[in-house]
Formats: structure tokens, C-alpha cells, sequence
């Protein structure tokens, strides 16, 4: 309390005094006596004026604990923050952006996300633009020459040769636009650089044929969550089938590795506030990734031969957080080919595969439990014609992924991830060269703002199995392949073991 405001309650008690004093005129031990009952009650107000500053204070450090523990749950969970939608005709949104070019989060649903998107109005414009570049540097080594189990690079001997290597690449790029054609009505176009894992002809991650730009995903929405809970997509999407988010800053899981898959194809959705349910019809033959089913016994997708469905219910608990939990079930998996096994090799008969997973997630911790399997054997995953493999039956395919990750506060603007995630690929009969691959990653990452992630890994890989020619191929040393040692014999190897430290910065515009 300041001085003057003391004075001022002194006069007016005083002036309490004397108004008193000329109707009973007090003694002046009566006088003094009042003067001391006064002090000490402007004490006693000063002393509750303090206590009540500092409750501010305090009250005001939670409050900006809690939105830092906000901040965190929305870079995590995909939520639009720090939104900044712009209304027109042209216009770009970071946050956006980033959030549905990430391939880590929401891997498989884009669509529920830019509905929310649109529903929170960061989607106001007619056009939004955005883009994406991952650059990154990593050092490599292997027990092993040319065997390098690290996923998120193509793994070929031309691109990985020696039992070393580094690099500073960009490791990927997009490019975007999402327009809003009617209040209802959605297009969305995504391009991609992505050198290293590129399956054209050229040999190197420098070879021309590899530095390509392609269409990732394309596709018309209809749907919009203010109207209504229904929407539907046609064109080239995601297929929903499974989790295959990851709790890793960069490094994709051998769940998604596996079984995320990308087709042609025609979705309907329900997206509610608990529950979300999908469906998708696949075109058939041999797609991009993970889906493949005969069309009169070729590859050609002339036919729409294929779907998958899923479905998950979120449960919340209050101030505890939410669990979300979910399946998945696709006709045709990529899993029905036979020896050897090739990329977009026609298949005799489907392979098809279901899924489970479940993702907890509250102020700080997040943890993601998933698991995939083929309900039939893979008959690619044995070789026939290999005398020495002879005991290898063909096996069902299996994956999982468990994983944890934690927001901790440094005294920083935001929180830092700390994250753990193992994941596991089963694709042989145990003993065999190609019985497994595991993979374990230890993540560290930061937003300085929510558009922009800086992020460091440590990555284990036990096992070396390419899905090329796993179980054994038809090329020999002389070719373009130099790692193959003789004809029919497996690239695997269960010895082979990979360590990886890896930076990097992933940035959107």
C-alpha cells in the first residue's frame, strides 16, 4: 500500500476521531488509544494486500506452466494452435501446413484433420499454400558390409556402400495447396522430392532419375464437421488401416514401414467427437504401397477389387487425459506375392491383414501400443529353389510398435520431447536369414515455434531384411545388384546390426 493512500486512512479516521470527540469529547488516553487500534488495522490490510499480490503471482506461473503443458499436447496430438488464418482469396498457414505434411503424426488421417481444420477456421481462405523441407546429417555403421537396416532411406548397396557412411541431405520436401472450392467441397493436391526413397532406376541418391517430384497424394473432400459428422474422399490417399503414428521425432516405425498403405481409391468416413469410422474401397493390382490384389491375375488396377475398414472410440478422463483405441481390417495386403519377391509383382490371391492399436495421451506423456499381422502366410517370405533354405516354411507377416514419449519443461518457450519407441518386423520362420528386423529409437525434439522442429536420434537396428528379394533372388554378382552373393540366395541377415546418430530439422511454410 502506498503512502498516500496510508495518510488518507489515517485522516479519515482522525477525522472519525473528531467527529466523535465533539459529540463525547474522549480523553487523550482515549485518543491514543484509537490511534493504536487504527495502525494497527491499515497493518493488518497491508499484510492481506501483500499475501494477495502473491497469490496473484503464483496463480499467474501456473497459468503459464499450463499452457506450455497445452502447447505440448497440441504439437503432439495435430490440434490447430497458434492458428493464422488469413480470410480471402490467397493465403498460407505454418501451423497447418506442417501439421498435415508430417508424416510421423496422423499418418492416416489427414482428412479428419483438415476437417477440424476448416471447422476451427484456419482454413478461411479460398487457397492455402504450404510446404515442407526435412533436411538432416547422420552417421552410420554396420557390422557388416553394405547392410545398413536404417529404414528411413532406401536400403540398396548403391546408395550404402562400405560398413560407414554419412551424409547431409535434404532428406524430403512438399509442396501443397488446399482449396476451398464450396463451404462442403475440398481439394487437396501434395507434391514430394524424396531422393532417398525413390524406386526409380537411378543408382545413387544423386542419380537424375531419383531426383524426381511426384504426386503424393490428391484428393476431393466433401465433408465439413459444422454440418455434419459424415464426409467422403476419392482420389489418392492413405489407407485406413492401422495406427503407424510414431513417438519418434523423425524415424518412422517398421509398423508403418510394414503396413501404412497409399492407393487409389474412394473413402467414406464418420468423424465424431469419440467416435471415428472409415472406409475405403481400393483400386486393385499392385498400388504404391501395401495393397495389392489380382485383376485376372496381373497387376493392373483395372478393377476396384480392394477395401479397408477401421474404427476408434476415444475415452476421456477428465483431467487425466485420453485413451484412444481402435482396429483395422484390409483385404489386400502387399503380402501375397510369391518368390522372389518384387516391387508391384502381381499376386494369385489376397493376403489379408487386421490391426489393433491404442494411444494414450495427457498433459505431458504420451504412449502408443500397435500391432499388425497377415492372416494368411506370405509365400514369398520362402524359397523353393534354394536347397539351403529348404526347412523355411512361409510365414505370416507380424508387427508391432510400443512406445512412450514425454514433454519436459527446461525453463524453455516450449517443452522438449524425450521419446523411446522399439518396434519389430516378423517376416520369416525362425532361424531363417530374413526371420526378423528390430528397431529401437531414442528421440530428443524441440518447436521453437509450431512450425518448425529441431530434432536428434539414436537408432539400433538388429537384423537386415529389404523386402526385395528377402528370402532369396533371381540376380546374380554380375548385375546391378553387387551385394547379392550367388543366384537364389537371401539379401537377409539376422547377424547384421546398425547403429545411427541422426539431427535434423523439419520446417514448413
Amino acid at each position: 500500500m502506498d503512502h498516500l493512500a496510508k495518510t488518507l486512512m489515517v485522516v479519515a479516521m482522525l477525522f472519525a476521531s473528531t467527529m466523535s470527540f465533539a459529540e463525547d469529547t474522549p480523553s487523550n488516553d482515549q485518543l491514543f488509544e484509537m490511534f493504536k487500534q487504527s495502525q494497527a488495522k491499515m497493518a493488518e490490510l497491508e499484510a492481506r494486500t501483500v499475501k494477495a499480490e502473491a497469490e496473484a503471482a503464483s496463480a499467474k506461473a501456473e497459468l503459464a506452466q499450463l499452457q506450455i503443458q497445452s502447447n505440448a499436447v497440441s504439437y503432439e496430438t495435430g490440434t490447430p494452435a497458434d492458428q493464422e488464418s488469413q480470410s480471402g482469396l490467397v493465403g498460407t498457414n505454418a501451423s497447418y501446413s506442417y501439421k498435415v505434411l508430417d508424416h510421423s503424426i496422423r499418418t492416416n488421417a489427414k482428412q479428419r484433420y483438415q476437417l477440424e481444420a476448416i471447422r476451427d477456421g484456419a482454413l478461411e481462405q479460398k487457397l492455402t499454400f504450404g510446404g515442407q523441407v526435412t533436411a538432416l546429417a547422420n552417421y552410420q555403421k554396420s557390422n557388416t558390409n553394405t547392410k545398413f537396416g536404417w529404414l528411413m532411406r532406401h536400403p540398396t548397396s548403391a546408395n550404402q556402400i562400405g560398413e560407414s557412411v554419412s551424409e547431409a541431405v535434404i532428406h524430403s520436401s512438399n509442396l501443397a495447396v488446399t482449396a476451398r472450392l464450396t463451404n462442403n467441397l475440398t481439394a487437396y493436391a501434395e507434391l514430394l522430392y524424396n531422393p532417398e526413397q525413390n524406386f526409380a532406376s537411378g543408382s545413387t541418391i544423386t542419380g537424375l532419375p531419383r531426383n524426381n517430384v511426384n504426386m503424393r497424394r490428391a484428393y476431393l473432400m466433401y465433408g465439413n464437421l459444422a454440418d455434419s459428422n459424415f464426409y467422403a474422399s476419392i482420389g489418392k490417399m492413405d489407407i485406413p488401416f492401422g495406427w503407424n503414428d510414431t513417438v519418434s521425432p523423425f524415424t518412422n516405425s517398421t509398423s508403418w514401414h510394414s503396413f501404412a498403405g497409399l492407393a487409389y481409391g474412394g473413402l467414406v468416413g464418420y468423424a465424431g467427437d469419440k467416435l471415428h469410422v472409415r472406409a475405403m474401397g481400393i483400386q486393385g493390382g499392385a498400388q504404391f504401397r501395401n495393397a495389392n490384389t489380382p485383376v485376372s491375375g496381373t497387376n493392373v488396377p483395372s478393377k476396384l477389387n480392394n477395401f479397408a475398414v477401421d474404427a476408434n472410440y476415444t475415452f476421456s478422463f477428465e483431467n487425466q487425459g485420453r485413451l484412444l483405441a481402435g482396429a483395422s481390417y484390409q483385404y489386400g495386403s502387399s503380402y501375397c506375392q510369391e518368390y522372389p519377391v518384387k516391387h508391384f509383382n502381381a499376386c494369385k490371391d489376397n493376403n489379408d491383414s487386421v490391426a489393433v492399436y491404442a494411444e494414450y495421451v495427457n498433459k505431458k506423456l504420451t504412449l502408443i501400443a500397435e500391432a499388425a499381422q497377415t492372416l494368411e502366410v506370405w509365400p514369398g517370405s520362402a524359397n523353393p529353389n534354394f536347397p539351403a533354405y529348404a526347412d523355411f516354411a512361409p510365414q505370416k507377416n507380424l508387427t508391432f510398435t510400443l512406445g512412450g514419449k514425454y514433454a519436459a519443461d527446461f525453463g524453455l518457450e516450449q517443452p522438449v520431447s524425450l521419446s523411446a519407441e522399439f518396434s519389430r518386423f516378423e517376416s520369416g520362420a525362425k532361424g531363417s536369414p530374413w526371420e526378423k528386423q528390430d528397431q529401437y529409437v531414442l528421440g530428443a525434439s524441440y518447436f521453437p515455434v509450431d512450425s518448425v522442429k529441431l530434432f536428434a536420434e539414436y537408432v539400433h537396428v538388429a537384423g537386415w531384411v529389404p523386402l526385395n528379394f528377402l528370402s532369396g533372388g533371381n540376380r546374380d554378382a554380375t548385375n546391378a545388384f553387387p551385394n547379392v552373393p550367388a543366384l537364389h540366395e537371401s539379401w537377409s541377415d539376422q547377424d547384421a546390426k546398425t547403429d545411427l546418430i541422426v539431427i535434423g530439422v523439419q520446417a514448413a511454410f
